[in-house]
């Protein structure tokens, strides 16, 4: 899957040679999507925006949308995204009539080649590639949704899954890489309040993406770099307490920046009116520089900012 955005988007050569590329991830919407996000992303100026999933519950309408936001993106579907499909439970309360319509094609149909899941987009005017993790991942070490991985991409088990994942890596035309999945990999902490901690009963465990994890370490010897990991899924607000939220951020030794973008509800009604938030990321010459949590109010000005990593400048001692 290739797409190349550049000339056909109106971007210029000055654009490809910025230094630092400002990349939007939305987390899980939950049907929380309004005209107004895609008007806040382009006050917001990003060059790139990636979606992590769980639109809605197979919800067309959201990913059309979506699909309308005119500026570079990438998708991956979530577990929500086939929620009537999937299942046996979930096809006895479908509200449509499934001999007729294929709500999940449908919707990525409308995404086209910004659907990501098993595949990637070439961005050659920054040198990075966005390779995608498992569509429709429910999460943790249980291979779920058995079925649409079969029917749809002929992936029967997790270590299938891993190969189709890295030899999307092998295929990529640039050395920077960006991991775009719905459910973040497994490895990044095994307490509830880590960014895939399992935060339910029995409390405790690690419930991130195997596959994902094996395709990571896998990429890692392959001589790309690996930048970002996005993901959501697994919602910053805790179940089992509310004095403390989800760590969003992990920061690898061989670099990686890892960020789950869940924060929901994304859209929330204050004092000061409606609010929504995007997660930034910064990334300078192939390295997250700064990552933020924005919430972006009235007249589409950043009402608050909350800074979840920033690198750190050595200083250089005066003589």
């Amino acid at each position: 899957m290739l797409e190349i955005y550049g000339k056909e988007s109106g971007m210029t050569s000055q654009k490809s040679q910025s230094k630092t590329l400002k990349i939007a991830v939305v987390g899980d919407i939950h049907d929380q999507w309004e005209v107004e996000d895609g008007i806040a992303l382009k006050h917001l100026g990003v060059d790139l925006v990636l979606f992590v999933g769980d639109f809605g519950n197979e919800s067309v309408e959201v990913v059309r949308a979506i699909a309308s936001v005119n500026i570079p993106k990438a998708a991956v579907m979530g577990n929500h995204d086939a929620w009537y499909t999937a299942t046996e439970w979930g096809r006895k309360k479908c509200p449509y009539d499934r001999t007729k319509e294929d709500w999940v094609q449908e919707q990525l149909d409308l995404l086209g080649s910004a659907h990501v899941g098993y595949g990637k987009l070439d961005f050659l005017e920054w040198n990075l590639t966005v390779v995608g993790g498992r569509p429709f991942s429910w999460g943790g070490h249980e291979w779920r949704f058995a079925d649409i991985c079969k029917d749809r991409y002929g992936v029967t088990n997790l270590e299938e899954s891993a190969e189709r994942i890295f030899a999307t890596v092998k295929s990529a035309a640039c050395d920077t890489i960006i991991f775009l999945g719905h459910n973040g990999p497994s490895g990044l902490g095994d307490r509830p309040e880590d960014p895939c901690g399992k935060d339910w009963h029995p409390i405790g465990g690690d419930f991130g993406d195997p596959d994902l994890a094996e395709a990571i370490s896998l990429s890692m010897t392959l001589g790309k770099r690996i930048s970002l990991v996005a993901f959501g899924h697994m919602h910053h607000t805790l179940r089992h307490t509310k004095k403390e939220l989800r760590k969003p951020t992990f920061r690898s030794p061989e670099g990686i920046f890892y960020l789950n973008a869940a924060s929901v509800p994304r859209i929330v009604v204050s004092e000061h009116g409606k609010l929504r938030n995007f997660s930034l990321v910064s990334l300078e010459a192939g390295e997250v520089t700064q990552a933020s949590l924005v919430w972006v109010g009235e007249g589409f000005q950043v009402a608050k900012e909350e800074i979840l990593y920033e690198r750190s400048t050595s200083v250089v001692p005066s003589v």
